[in-house]
């Protein structure tokens, strides 16, 4: 894994690169959070694909728990990845709904992410 910095209007913007799965659970979101936010980042953006896709179903309640984490600590994140293939109306609605406010973002690109974070 890998911490890319992004500085954008004066921010400090992480992004995770990897090639493989980094959250499993809420315990793997809670050690990304903290290595993140030690290292003094509170905008972080996070591919799908770094995600376990257990995440995007919502019955489990993985996705609460690991958004509550970058909640409490007051981390902002954007999520980046193709999401057409999800199609439950949970989940499509989760989406949406999270993409109305500002504290976790459902985005297709990592430029949008970069200007969604980057708002204050």
């Amino acid at each position: 894994m890998q911490i890319q910095s992004h500085k954008v209007n004066n921010i400090q913007i992480a992004e995770i690169l990897s090639e493989e799965i980094i959250i499993r659970n809420a315990e793997d979101g809670l050690d990304l959070l903290g290595n993140v936010y030690y290292q003094g980042f509170d905008r972080m953006i996070v591919y799908s694909k770094n995600i376990t896709p257990d995440f995007f179903d919502l019955k489990n309640g993985i996705a609460g728990e690991i958004l509550q984490k970058f909640s409490n600590y007051r981390v902002r994140l954007a999520i980046v990845g193709d999401f057409s293939s999800y199609t439950s109306k949970s989940i499509t609605d989760f989406i949406f709904e999270s993409n109305k406010g500002k504290h976790v973002n459902f985005l297709s690109s990592p430029e949008e992410a970069l200007e969604r974070l980057s708002i204050h």
